[in-house]
């Protein structure tokens, strides 16, 4: 028995049912769960759990991802079923980085028929992500966004949005500390990433993988808008850190801005006045494809 868990906005699409019905046909036990409310992920996979289903599938964008995430997290180890993803979002941040199939009948085949990896996800205080936090400028632009915006343009919307929140944006202030780390001052963005993408395509983390129990953390420094194209050929060079760039890796880290701002969990919005984020390394067992790059061989 397989149990996909639908956003509910994807699940009355003819195509998406008609894919269902193809796996189905194919003689795959597949049974479907849809998604009305906030929550409904969590519950669906607790009654996955009691009801000894082995593999879940999560068809939805990085937020329906989130949640599924989150509720395996709250399960003792050895009851957590393996993941698949459907990709059906708008960015499918994650699942793009993985080289998870974009099309969904392909990416419902795999989900079936693949085998796991043992993956990391983080803990960030009480909540939980899989691919990345993004704080500053970047978490501001994801969460305005609007969602007409997001289904118009798709990934564009975040670089259309990110021009025009530029023109009034405030650098936030706050301190960072990590193994062998301590930073503290102004940044512009600040994302603390397990896979290596986010924001509609943004490659924040180039080298990151997903079960190397490490954190990717990537920073911009405030930074003289005379200095911009310094900035901007260190954000391209992701061999070294620059005087405005910074990359290190960490088990953890500490985050403490000066004011209480909004952080992106997954593309889902988090306040808190400071922030532990901590690995928890192989905690899910995720269907992956045979040439996955965020695995670490």
């Amino acid at each position: 028995m397989i149990r996909i868990i639908i956003n509910g906005k994807k699940a009355g699409l003819p195509e998406i049912r008609s894919i269902i019905a193809t796996i189905r046909e194919k003689g795959f036990p597949l049974e479907v769960r849809v998604t009305w409310e906030d929550g409904d992920g969590e519950r669906f996979v607790r009654e996955a759990c009691t009801d000894g289903v082995p593999r879940l599938i999560a068809a939805g964008g990085d937020g329906t991802i989130n949640e599924v995430v989150t509720g395996l997290a709250k399960l003792s180890l050895k009851k957590r079923p393996e993941l698949a993803i459907m990709p059906l979002g708008t960015a499918n941040d994650f699942a793009t980085a993985c080289a998870i199939p974009a099309a969904p009948l392909a990416a419902l085949r795999l989900a079936v028929t693949g085998s796991p990896e043992a993956i990391d996800i983080v803990q960030a205080n009480e909540r939980y992500f899989v691919n990345v936090a993004s704080g500053g400028f970047g978490a501001e632009v994801s969460a305005d966004t609007p969602v007409q915006l997001k289904n118009f343009f798709g990934g564009g919307a975040y670089a259309l949005s990110a021009v025009i929140k530029s023109l009034s944006f405030r650098h936030n202030q706050g301190s960072l500390i990590a193994k062998d780390v301590e930073l503290k001052g102004a940044a512009l963005i600040a994302a603390v990433c397990n896979g290596r993408q986010a924001g509609g395509g943004q490659i924040l983390a180039a080298n990151a993988y997903i079960n190397d129990g490490l954190l990717d953390v990537f920073l911009i420094l405030s930074f003289p808008l005379t200095n911009i194209n310094q900035v901007l050929q260190e954000v391209l060079n992701v061999s070294e850190n620059g005087q405005y760039v910074k990359r290190f890796q960490t088990p953890w880290l500490l985050a403490t801005p000066e004011a209480t701002r909004s952080v992106n969990l997954d593309g889902e919005p988090y306040q808190a006045d400071t922030i532990r984020f901590e690995v928890v390394p192989k905690a899910i067992q995720l269907i992956l494809p045979d040439d996955c790059p965020c695995i670490l061989k």
